[in-house]
């Protein structure tokens, strides 16, 4: 199987989204984006349209959150596959925060997850591994996958209750 060298992006990718949100405890996270990726020369070119401010936020710490993004861009891209030439101008549209829980960490991340949205929708999802479950052992499974260290089907139930209840 041969594969020929691709460049990222293949055409324009207008209007990508990325949305990256951890909600489950102190600290949290929110950042949520929109990016165009466009063909440009070799590289990475990161440009900052005009309507990407926020109100009643210093510029200052929306610069910050702008070179966040951005570098969770060029990591991103970095990462990419061997033979993937990187030539891309990335126009990031707008963004969206939290007053409280957006900080550069969440762009960062929401910059990595741009770029993975627009992997897939220029060149589809990439290929699922496939599931061997003939290498499935019994001797190695879980109490509530079946078999209780008694062994058994009774003892699958019984753990089940034991969890349930406690």
């Amino acid at each position: 199987m041969t594969t020929e060298p691709r460049t990222f992006p293949p055409r324009p990718l207008r209007d990508v989204k990325a949305t990256y949100a951890r909600q489950a405890s102190c600290p949290s996270y929110f950042a949520q984006v929109v990016v165009d990726f466009e063909p440009w020369e070799q590289g990475v070119e990161f440009e900052v349209a005009d309507t990407s401010g926020v109100p009643g936020w210093p510029a200052d710490w929306v610069s910050e959150l702008h070179e966040a993004f951005g570098s969770g861009v060029r990591e991103e891209l970095a990462d990419l596959a061997p033979g993937t030439t990187v030539a891309v101008a990335v126009v990031l549209r707008s963004i969206k925060v939290h007053e409280v829980d957006s900080n550069s960490l969440a762009f960062r991340h929401a910059g990595r997850l741009a770029v993975r949205n627009a992997l897939v929708e220029a060149y589809g999802p990439p290929p699922r591994p496939r599931r061997n479950r003939a290498c499935r052992s019994a001797a190695v499974r879980h109490p509530a996958q079946g078999a209780d260290r008694a062994g058994g089907r009774a003892g699958r139930w019984r753990w089940r209750w034991r969890w349930r209840w406690r």
